[in-house]
């Protein structure tokens, strides 16, 4: 399914976004490794036994990432122009190897684009859930959309 329009975005709106996925320890080594993210709470077992959580956490921009990534094939594939900007993101349950998440957007606030013609902007949030239903990452974004051509 492509990605709604400008238009197509009403403020109040709330997509449950169906595909899940669930995370492994190899989406996170290979995840600090692309960043060059050394941090031993993410890649190093031995010290982590020692931490509260007692195992390796998922690294967070990944988690955001992916709670993003899931929501794009519902709300802007195709129609986003570029990202403009994320603010007040937030981590307040780790995710670690094994979860499940799933994610929902909520358009937030939308208005038209002052120095672009036939784009608008949007404000979503998104939130992504781990499998028992805890908010494990959240984040307003601010996305620069296509508006529909009209003749």
């Amino acid at each position: 399914m492509a990605g709604k329009y400008f238009e197509g975005l009403e403020i109040g709106a709330v997509f449950e976004h169906e595909i899940r996925r669930t995370v492994t320890e190899a989406d996170n080594v290979w995840f600090c490794a692309a960043t060059y993210n050394p941090a031993q709470i993410h890649i190093d077992h031995e010290y982590c036994k020692g931490t509260e959580f007692g195992q390796p956490l998922i690294n967070s921009i990944f988690t955001l990432g992916l709670v993003m990534g899931l929501s794009i094939q519902d709300t802007t594939l195709g129609t986003t122009v570029a990202n403009l900007g994320m603010t007040d993101v937030k981590f307040p349950k780790p995710v670690f190897a094994g979860d499940t998440i799933r994610s929902v957007t909520s358009v937030v606030d939308k208005r038209d684009s002052k120095s672009r013609l036939g784009q608008g902007i949007v404000t979503f949030r998104h939130q992504g859930f781990n499998q028992r239903g805890e908010e494990v990452a959240t984040c307003l974004r601010q996305a620069l959309m296509l508006k529909r051509k009209t003749s």
